[in-house]
């Protein structure tokens, strides 16, 4: 069973894929942020090019948890998501795993002209290794909502 992550900025969005068992998250792409229709169907492709049971993404809380403006947009996403898909769309509390993909990258030698494509797919894949390790454990997703 494959899980898709998705890290969804106004430019971008990180996309990460599961390995068949749900174990192991990678980085899959990065979308161009073109407008919802458009960007709901290059997930939609995605979904069906790589046989997803589920869709994970992150919501930008702020540091106290609360709502704001990005999440709003981010929640709006998710809803035309669930639309259009045909399985379950999560959401997953993505509080500064922007900070810590690019951290991550940091340590392992990646170059700042790499560009922020590449810490989306980061962040994406550091969202659903997470998840996916929840999943694991037998604990109930931190912050997943259906």
């Amino acid at each position: 069973m494959r899980l898709l992550a998705l890290d969804v900025g106004d430019v971008r969005i990180g996309v990460a894929l599961s390995d068949e068992t749900a174990t192991l998250a990678s980085g899959l792409a990065t979308v161009k942020a073109v407008g919802p229709r458009k960007d709901v169907q290059a997930v939609a492709a995605l979904v069906r090019e790589h046989e997803v049971r589920e869709v994970v993404v992150g919501l930008p809380l702020r540091l106290d948890g609360s709502i704001g403006p990005q999440a709003e947009k981010v929640m709006a996403f998710v809803e035309r998501l669930r639309r259009a898909l045909r399985v379950p769309v999560v959401t997953r509390d993505e509080r500064l795993t922007s900070v810590a993909a690019s951290e991550r990258l940091a340590e392992v030698g990646a170059r700042r002209r790499e560009g922020r494509a590449r810490l989306d797919r980061a962040a994406a894949t550091l969202i659903l290794q997470e998840h996916l390790d929840e999943r694991k454990a037998g604990a109930t997703p931190g912050g997943a909502s259906r």
